[in-house]
């Protein structure tokens, strides 16, 4: 027998079968859309401070790429000789791409892409697909574009703890080469405890996020800073010119090294990613007036000491302190790096609610780990695979430039469908002509297009790891999508019309039995098959019974006004159907509580939900391999149970076999 869930939720983006995510009915999060609160709270708090705390979430990947982007160019595999020419072309494309693909595409164009507060590759998609054209073909890539740009996130979420934190780890060998061996452990260590503390959530070291990269950013723009006034000439870097004289005199191995200044600007994604916390304001303020200056002062500094000291290319950022910082700038850049990769670690766990709920990803283990931040979230297995793969990551490349090697290539992709996307929304909500919307996104996209080139240069150093992990992802997403669209078929097949079933009761008079059933059901007219199978084997109907459909909306949140529709069908029927936004997480306990909804005592009320055997077949619409696939997923998801939030003592589970 499989666990199975059948008539469990609907979804409007996916099929009518689709599972959601399992949560612990104690560690609930509260039934009111928290984001709706959230949102009234920030309306009372300053730009200023929801600025500094959008430092400790927003901008943790994308501020410590100063620790090896400039070093890759110059001291990496393919490493540029350190010359006045290179540097000042390194530097103006390490200044141009930050203006291009982070100032103005992500914070000034991107961020524009408010999906009710939340951002994202699948919110954008779903935004996307809520405008877009009702051609089937376009949705079909529509979708396909966001789902492959969320399952690079793993793959991202995987390398950058790992080049991160062992960047920073580095540092030790600048203080002293007597520690150079003692650099993995070290870094192991600290990825371990790093995954180890994600069960107990950040609310508690939260808040000491924003400060301690508040204190990151003015340090590493004072190291800057105090370098560029011994060279202030590394001013005119900034100029375009040295970057076309750059590409002239380098030819393809300047593209190569594009691939290595493409390290600044990784993280530029999560400013979108992150905007449901703090909104677009304060990430554009904080970005414009704090954040930018700092990485961009860091980095004008170690272009002006390798002017003046060629031999500190193997690593510049370190060389910028006197000896007496160097130890405690080890530990601030640790720091930071453990920030950083935490933001990507609830990234992956907040994609994987996302495309449970919304249909791509079979129903998994979620614990709320705050009763006041929806996002405060932890996925255990998703968590175990990434400290498990991470691990494995550092010690087969053993070095932050090797593992650098690797990185990019998901970004890039993801940025290219990113552009592709927003093109989709400018054009269909916010009712840009075609002219202007085409001539942006080819903009964009070029830029885009020339980072993916030079990136795609690292596919056999490595950069096939993020690649393969998301066509992993994509291929358990689509074959759990199909795979449940088929099992509703098959369902859809003997079901029955709930009129025609209430006719039945009318000629077999069965015996009406005291109390409440509801029945979890996935089609809001047929009649739910343990319905069917309880009164053809039990011959008993109980005098009330609730037919209770759970949809998710393309929108984060569902207005809570606007949660269920009731609909008295008589003779003791009443049909719900209660809709989510793919944000939230339902709780079917709450919603038989509402005033709007019968409210029935659990203790007289009984739960029926499916339980179906999987019996796969020669039978077609998926190839044999996918259906063992999908078999094995459909085994090893969380149990519905749970997911709902359902008494587990009033809960009964009827079993069937669906051919598949």
């Amino acid at each position: 027998m499989t666990d199975s869930n059948p008539d469990g939720p609907s979804h409007a983006a996916a099929s009518p079968t689709s599972e959601a995510s399992a949560t612990s009915p104690d560690d609930r999060a509260p039934p009111e859309p928290p984001h709706q609160e959230n949102h009234s709270e920030h309306g009372h708090k300053s730009i200023i401070a929801l600025s500094v705390a959008a430092l400790g979430v927003v901008y943790g990947d994308i501020g410590t790429s100063p620790l090896y982007a400039l070093r890759e160019c110059f001291s990496g595999a393919h490493g540029l000789p350190v010359t006045e020419t290179n540097i000042f072309g390194v530097l103006s494309l390490i200044f141009w791409s930050l203006t291009l693909s982070v100032s103005i595409k992500y914070v000034l164009y991107v961020l524009r892409a408010d999906n009710h507060g939340e951002g994202g590759e699948l919110a954008l998609m779903a935004l996307a697909l809520t405008h877009g054209s009702d051609a089937k073909w376009r949705k079909k890539i529509i979708i396909l574009l966001g789902l492959f740009g969320a399952a690079l996130l793993y793959g991202d979420g995987m390398l950058t703890p790992a080049v991160s934190v062992l960047s920073a780890v580095e540092g030790l060998t600048v203080v002293t080469s007597r520690l150079e061996h003692v650099v993995l452990p070290i870094t192991c260590l600290l990825l371990c405890g790093l995954f180890l503390a994600q069960k107990r959530g950040t609310g508690k070291i939260g808040a000491i996020f924003g400060p301690v990269m508040v204190l990151w950013f003015c340090t590493i723009a004072l190291l800057g800073l105090g370098q560029l006034l011994q060279e202030p000439r590394i001013l005119t870097s900034l100029n375009p010119v040295y970057a076309v004289q750059f590409f002239m005199k380098n030819g393809l191995h300047g593209m190569v090294v594009l691939g290595a200044v493409f390290l600044v600007i990784t993280g530029g994604e999560a400013l979108y990613a992150d905007m449901g916390h703090f909104g677009p304001q304060p990430i554009r303020v904080s970005w414009f007036f704090f954040v930018g200056p700092a990485l961009l002062l860091n980095y004008l500094g170690q272009g002006a000491l390798l002017l003046q000291s060629p031999e500190l290319a193997e690593s510049p950022f370190f060389s910028l302190a006197p000896r007496w910082a160097l130890l405690p700038l080890v530990l601030l850049s640790t720091c930071a790096t453990i920030i950083a990769s935490q933001a990507l670690i609830s990234g992956a766990f907040s994609v994987t609610r996302q495309a449970t709920m919304l249909g791509y990803l079979p129903r998994f283990e979620v614990r709320h780990t705050s009763a006041h931040e929806i996002g405060q979230i932890y996925v255990p297995l998703v968590n175990w695979v990434l400290m498990i793969s991470t691990i494995l990551l550092v010690l087969s490349f053993q070095s932050s430039t090797r593992l650098a090697a690797a990185y990019g290539v998901a970004v890039t992709t993801s940025m290219l469908i990113t552009t592709a996307l927003a093109y989709v929304v400018a054009r269909k909500a916010w009712k840009w002509s075609a002219p202007l919307a085409l001539s942006v996104t080819i903009i964009f996209f070029c830029v885009d297009l020339a980072f993916f080139s030079s990136t795609v240069l690292k596919i056999p150093q490595g950069g096939w790891v993020p690649l393969l992990v998301g066509a992993a992802m994509l291929t358990v997403m689509l074959t759990w999508h199909r795979g449940r669209g088929l099992v509703a078929e098959r369902i859809v097949e003997e079901i029955i019309p709930i009129d025609d079933f209430v006719e039945v009761l009318h000629v077999e008079m069965p015996a009406r039995v005291p109390g409440t059933a509801v029945f979890m059901t996935s089609n809001s007219d047929g009649t739910p098959p343990p319905l069917m199978q309880n009164f053809r084997f039990n011959r008993v109907v109980h005098k009330q019974v609730i037919l209770l459909t759970v949809v998710t909306e393309q929108v984060p949140y569902v207005d809570v006004s606007k949660r269920v529709d009731v609909t008295d069908l008589g003779h003791g029927f009443i049909r719900i159907v209660a809709h989510y936004g793919f944000m939230e997480q339902p709780d079917l306990t709450e919603i038989l509580r509402r005033p709007d909804t019968p409210s029935p005592p659990l203790d007289h009320t009984t739960f029926f939900l499916g339980r179906e055997a999987l019996r796969l077949t020669e039978r077609g619409g998926m190839a044999r391999w996918r259906k063992f696939l999908y078999a094995f997923l459909l085994r090893n998801s969380a149990k519905a149970t749970t997911f709902f939030g359902l008494p587990s003592d009033r809960v009964i589970e009827i079993g069937g076999q669906i051919d598949l």
